[in-house]
């Protein structure tokens, strides 16, 4: 019988994946719910991600060194990230599937802990980040409730004033909320949060999949 894993990594790269097909040459100067970053420097952070965190299930080396990870940049981003970056969430995904991915010590971005909570904070990277691609683009966005669960608890377990380089200071969020808004919160993310190009998501959605006819001269 096939170990059972801490968490399944799946569903939120499954839903990454999607929401990059989303992403319009035109939304990657957009910007992100994380300050200073636009659309194409949440992308770069997501290759960079997706690199470490695989090296990480897979106890490879980890090519921070003993210092923290370059900043992500917009700059950085390769032309081909439309072919390159959903290959690379699906090795991240896969590189977890592994229990022994799970077991002992892990090392990404200089930092090294258990191996279960590196897991989950891969799980709540991918989860974040594509709630702040969602919002960025004017998509829908929906996280595996499973998932959500576990993240609640992992991050209720962290300091309310957040962790450097990691998590926010916690936003209060009524604890009668959904699940989702709750971890948002956790994660020092304000789940009203629009952009301030997109003052209506469904309607700018609409407008880009059907824009107005040019006018005639």
């Amino acid at each position: 019988m096939a170990a059972r894993l801490p968490l399944d990594l799946d569903p939120p790269v499954r839903q990454l994946r999607a929401l990059l097909l989303g992403v319009d040459d035109r939304d990657l100067t957009a910007p992100t719910p994380c300050p200073g970053w636009s659309v194409a420097t949440l992308l770069d952070h997501l290759i960079s991600l997706a690199e470490a965190f695989t090296r990480a299930a897979r106890k490879g080396a980890d090519t921070a060194g003993g210092g923290a990870p370059p900043q992500p940049s917009a700059a950085h981003l390769p032309q081909h990230w439309r072919s390159r970056l959903p290959v690379l969430l699906e090795e991240l995904a896969t590189a977890w599937q592994e229990p022994a991915a799970w077991r002992g010590a892990a090392r990404a971005g200089g930092i090294t802990m258990p191996a279960r909570e590196l897991g989950a904070v891969a799980a709540n990277e991918l989860v974040m980040h594509g709630w702040d691609l969602a919002r960025a683009t004017g998509q829908d966005f929906a996280a595996d409730p499973r998932v959500l669960a576990t993240l609640i608890e992992f991050l209720s377990a962290g300091p309310p004033e957040g962790t450097p380089g990691l998590l926010g200071p916690r936003v209060p969020i009524d604890p009668e909320e959904e699940a989702l808004p709750r971890a948002l919160g956790l994660a020092g993310r304000d789940p009203a949060w629009r952009p301030p190009r997109i003052r209506d998501v469904p309607s700018a959605r609409l407008h880009r999949e059907h824009p107005p006819a040019a006018r005639s001269a």
